[in-house]
């Protein structure tokens, strides 16, 4: 009751008289003001509704609004059945980008049983910026079946979303900062879904006035930022700092070097990278480890791997281990292309796939939550990103906003793991109180940015 308060507060829509700085993106009557984009699927003006239907044969259809907005409040309701459903903003069409493919920011409307109804997604592009897995608790905001209403909040480089008063997401984002608004009947693959509808009706925007309009803080919410190499004002506020500035190598060192590898690392347009070497283990340019250890953290970074690639992300490292050949020894978030890169097959129950604690436990999504379709989300030979958490011995793995891997250090169920595995060889490995983190060179071609990090 609470959050509905607040909504109807910042929100000052009264249906039937809305405040004066909104304006009505629908008629009630026709389409004028909109076109179709993308798909053939039909829309219609019925009863003060915009209604669109699911037809098979034919990809995403967009109504979109032929002007583009900047910074804005949009509020609107909507009612879906099964079939997925979603709502572009500052959304693109241009001819340069795959034949004029709507693309851009997105808020879900998701009916499935994992609830990520008001998240984040980049269309046709980087896929889930914001997924609800960050926000879970507040997926009880929607009610499936029935009336909701939504909303959008796109600021500046901050845009968030809210269902039923609710607040889902807060994201930091500079990509697009204008674009049209899409209304989506997604593709359908069951014959099940044709004829269902998505409807629309009360499309308010506000384009003036934006402060005196917008949404109460919550600090609740998780804010998830995507600018290169920098922080947000919220990451600099919250004790983030950069582990990497994006241009050059302070703050990092070879794993057995003294100073940064002149061969075999690249720094360009903003992207650290580790070019191949035909899958040797730190055979060209080596390893490279931060120049300051740590103990309790959190380490978020973006990675992308070319085809069968190989690499990791390592911490508690001590580069006093092993000096002979091969990475230097530490807990790995391993780096993989699990489809064409041999690793995947071997150790255990594939505890050497992409997110995985290297050869002890396998990243599995649905071990924490069953609802989740898949074990793991992964963009192929795209960005990924990757988070650490360390708070004394228990330690979580994140990929792509999700929980992968969850474990304890040191206890006996610890020991046993390790003793099953190639670390067995190292006394007490993984004890480490504090370690340095490392970016493997594996010999493949591997991509790393926004590297930073929150001591806890």
């Amino acid at each position: 009751m609470v959050a509905l308060a607040l909504f109807s507060m910042a929100c000052k829509i009264d249906k039937n008289k809305p405040h004066k700085d909104y304006k009505s993106l629908f008629t009630g009557k026709d389409l004028s003001g909109w076109e179709i984009k993308n798909g053939s699927a039909p829309f219609e003006a019925i009863d003060n509704e915009i209604v669109g239907t699911n037809v098979p044969g034919t990809p995403n259809t967009f109504l979109c609004t032929k002007e583009k907005y900047s910074d804005f409040i949009l509020s609107f309701d909507a009612l879906f059945g099964e079939g997925n459903s979603g709502v572009m903003f500052r959304a693109q069409s241009t001819s340069e980008y795959k034949d004029g493919r709507v693309h851009g920011y997105q808020m879900e409307m998701d009916p499935s049983v994992r609830g990520w109804t008001g998240g984040i997604y980049d269309e046709a592009r980087r896929k889930w910026l914001y997924n609800m897995e960050y926000n879970a608790q507040a997926k009880s905001a929607f009610k499936k079946g029935d009336w909701n209403n939504y909303r959008i909040e796109a600021i500046g480089n901050r845009l968030r979303t809210y269902v039923n008063g609710v607040q889902m997401t807060d994201l930091i984002d500079d990509v697009d900062a204008a674009g049209f608004i899409g209304l989506q009947v997604h593709s359908i693959k069951s014959q099940e879904l044709e004829g269902e509808q998505v409807r629309f009706k009360n499309m308010y925007i506000c384009t003036t006035n934006l402060d005196d309009h917008k949404m109460p803080e919550q600090d609740n919410v998780i804010q998830v930022s995507y600018l290169t190499n920098s922080l947000s004002a919220n990451e600099k506020q919250d004790g983030w700092k950069l582990l990497w500035d994006g241009k050059t190598s302070k703050g990092w060192r070879g794993a057995k070097l003294n100073d940064f590898p002149t061969t075999g690392w690249h720094i360009k347009n903003g992207e650290l990278m580790v070019e191949s070497a035909g899958g040797g283990e730190a055979r060209n340019g080596g390893d490279i480890v931060t120049t300051e250890a740590y103990e309790n953290f959190i380490l978020e970074l973006d990675f992308k791997f070319t085809k069968a690639g190989n690499s990791g992300i390592k911490y508690f490292v001590n580069t006093d281990l092993n000096k002979g050949e091969g990475s230097s020894i530490g807990c790995e978030f391993q780096i993989l292309d699990d489809d064409f890169h041999p690793d995947a097959k071997k150790g255990k129950n594939g505890n050497r796939t992409v997110g995985s604690l290297y050869d002890l436990i396998p990243a599995n999504a649905q071990n924490f939550n069953p609802d989740l379709p898949n074990k793991k989300r992964v963009n192929k030979y795209e960005w990924n990103r990757a988070r650490v958490v360390v708070k004394g011995n228990d330690v979580e793995h994140y990929l792509n906003g999700i929980l992968v891997v969850k474990y304890t250090r040191g206890n006996q169920k610890w020991k046993d793991l390790v003793a099953g595995s190639k670390y067995h060889i190292w006394p007490n490995f993984g004890e480490s109180k504090k370690g340095l983190i490392l970016l493997q060179d594996h010999g493949d071609e591997i991509y790393f940015k926004n590297i930073k990090i929150k001591e806890l």
